[in-house]
């Protein structure tokens, strides 16, 4: 799930950086600092939008730089357990797929592709199943279910998992199939032949 989200920090403006305004001075350290940050509590830090330095910094002695207080709002990606979203498949191996979500990438494991046996094809990029002839591959357009997330500290240390093995999940073929399918009256039942009568 996408936000934005407030926070406040201070900031140590060098006197190299004092040539432009103090906001654009901020908004240059704050987005070194944060930007493509993964965070426990916020998830992925995707950019800063806006900041409001104060005026009035602090001087520390043996430092020609000025602390100031900043408050700014920041864009964010947390994906959230149950969550249902939408992604493209990015890379195909043996245990399944990626699907890139927001900033990153979910695993999609062979297991919760379809309920079907499936066998993966490297080389070619896809993933077929047997029996439905059902297929998955790179540039596949995709819904799936949130079932895992892992988001550590630092870059490169976080970890979601999808499952599409749910009603109205999986490609965008998929879904219209279940819809069209939902769609249909139910089928008249067949009638039974009792004792030389139909019931």
């Amino acid at each position: 799930m996408f936000s934005i989200v407030s926070m406040s920090d201070v900031v140590r403006i060098p006197p190299n950086k004092l040539t432009s305004s103090l906001k654009d001075a901020a908004v240059g350290i704050l987005k070194e600092k944060y930007e493509s940050m993964i965070s426990p509590d916020l998830g992925y830090v995707i950019m800063i939008i806006d900041a409001a330095a104060n005026s009035v910094g602090k001087l520390v002695a043996g430092d020609g730089a000025t602390y100031h207080k900043v408050t700014f709002k920041a864009l964010t990606f947390y994906p959230k357990l149950q969550e249902v979203v939408e992604g493209e498949v990015v890379e195909i191996t043996d245990f399944g797929a990626f699907v890139r979500i927001g900033p990153t990438d979910a695993l999609l494991h062979l297991s919760q592709i379809t309920d079907d046996y499936l066998r993966s094809d490297v080389k070619q990029g896809m993933i077929i199943a047997n029996q439905s002839a059902k297929s998955l591959k790179i540039g596949s357009r995709i819904r799936g279910r949130v079932t895992a997330v892992s988001l550590g500290k630092g870059a490169g240390m976080g970890k979601i998992g999808v499952t599409c093995r749910q009603p109205f999940l999986g490609t965008e073929e998929w879904i219209a199939q279940e819809i069209k399918k939902a769609k249909q009256p139910p089928s008249t039942q067949t009638k039974e032949k009792k004792g030389g009568a139909y019931k």
